[in-house]
């Protein structure tokens, strides 16, 4: 069955007005000392990473994976609700925002993601997509108060994401591929092996 290449831009609208009020305030570190920056960017980021993948990707269905792109934090990060955005976007949208969101229950910053990317891959191929382009988007640079030791754990982390999840998207995968090997030139110490 073919899939969705098109979608429909005045639903893009709604939901990137929603996910800017939802994330209104909310800033992360820049590169720079003291540097904040908007955290719309960051979902910004991840779209465009999204929108230039479905160029290369066969049968993605796009309005699935764009709008899980600009939603995929805001269960996470904010007031929205699954119930909520399952109101709103309909059932598969909000169980992709649902399967990105990591569970706080869970101990453990590792464990946290390994669930996460386990109901990820029970999910349709785009999710597994806006999860790969969400840490390519993270590895442009670290926030400036990062110290080395944080640093490497991002690319542990990340190197489990493109092991778990490179079978979703051959493009991302290869992204992601190339800004692991990029984001050792942040590290100050010798640590650099890449």
């Amino acid at each position: 069955m073919e899939k969705q290449k098109y979608w429909s831009i005045d639903e893009i609208q709604e939901i990137w007005q929603l996910a800017s009020k939802l994330h209104n305030g909310q800033k992360y570190g820049g590169l720079k000392d003291g540097e904040q920056v908007e955290y719309i960017n960051h979902i910004g980021s991840v779209v465009f990473e999204i929108l230039n993948a479905i160029q290369s990707t066969e049968n993605m269905n796009s309005g699935l994976a764009i709008k899980c792109a600009i939603l995929h934090d805001t269960i996470e990060d904010t007031a929205a609700t699954y119930e909520k955005i399952n109101e709103l976007f309909g059932h598969e949208v909000a169980s992709g925002v649902l399967a990105l969101t990591k569970n706080d229950k869970i101990e453990g910053q590792i464990e946290k993601m390994l669930d996460s990317l386990k109901r990820i891959k029970e999910q349709p191929v785009e999710i597994w997509a806006v999860k790969m382009a969400d840490r390519i988007s993270n590895l442009y640079q670290p926030p400036y108060y990062w110290e080395d030791e944080k640093k490497l754990k991002y690319i542990e982390e990340a190197e489990i994401i493109l092991d778990e999840l490179k079978d979703g998207n051959q493009y991302l995968a290869e992204r992601l591929k190339t800004k692991i090997k990029e984001y050792y030139r942040f590290l100050s110490t010798s640590e650099i092996n890449s």
